[in-house]
């Protein structure tokens, strides 16, 4: 039973990677136009995690990250968080902004605007591809823009998960600036509830 169970999630799993790598596809899309052609995205991974090994298993640590933070309310819901070093982030902003990179520690309202308009854009990418799928209109919040420790965003990110699950999907989205990798991810964390819903979904449609 045990056996049977175990592979029935890896195959969820599999089926979920496929949704995803079609939303991530879309995401690049929409990243593309939004930077001119110079950023696109592939989907790096989807793996699901114990909730204690979440931080230590992506690499997260109490490092200072630039991030852009948005959530899914409701049961079907789920946090989305785009993270960005401190030199890639402000490299983004001057690249969207058509300027220098700014050397002031403090960050300038275009530069937080230009940052949140690239998660808001990347959400409704991703969202929309979703809904499509359950047939459940999904809205993000309104995205917000934050310079903390990464493992601690992270983990108050995962609380409402935390509540209902010892293990947690993680989507795993990597940016390239013309076939370099940089050191920019999205992490897309859905509820159990919109993980069952999109698996549900894609199997009525097998």
């Amino acid at each position: 039973m045990m056996r049977n169970r175990t592979h029935h999630r890896r195959t969820d799993l599999e089926i979920l990677r496929q949704l995803l790598a079609s939303a991530t596809h879309d995401a690049s899309a929409a990243m593309s136009r939004w930077t001119d052609g110079l950023i696109t995205l592939t989907l790096d991974e989807v793996r699901e995690l114990p909730l204690d090994r979440v931080c230590s298993e992506l690499s997260i640590d109490d490092s200072l990250l630039t991030m852009v933070v948005l959530s899914l309310e409701g049961e079907l819901g789920g946090e989305m968080i785009l993270t960005f070093d401190e030199e890639n982030g402000r490299q983004l902003a001057a690249s969207l902004l058509g300027r220098e990179v700014n050397a002031d520690p403090e960050w300038s309202e275009l530069e937080r605007s230009a940052l949140t308009e690239t998660g808001n854009i990347l959400a409704c990418a991703y969202m929309n591809a979703v809904t499509r799928l359950i047939d459940h209109e999904l809205v993000p919040s309104a995205p917000y823009f934050v310079r903390d420790f990464g493992a601690s965003v992270l983990e108050q990110a995962l609380m409402v998960q935390a509540m209902t699950s010892d293990a947690v999907l993680i989507c795993r989205t990597g940016f390239h600036r013309e076939g370099e990798q940089l050191n920019w991810h999205v992490l897309f964390v859905p509820t159990d509830a919109l993980r069952d819903r999109m698996g549900d979904a894609l199997h009525a449609r097998a």
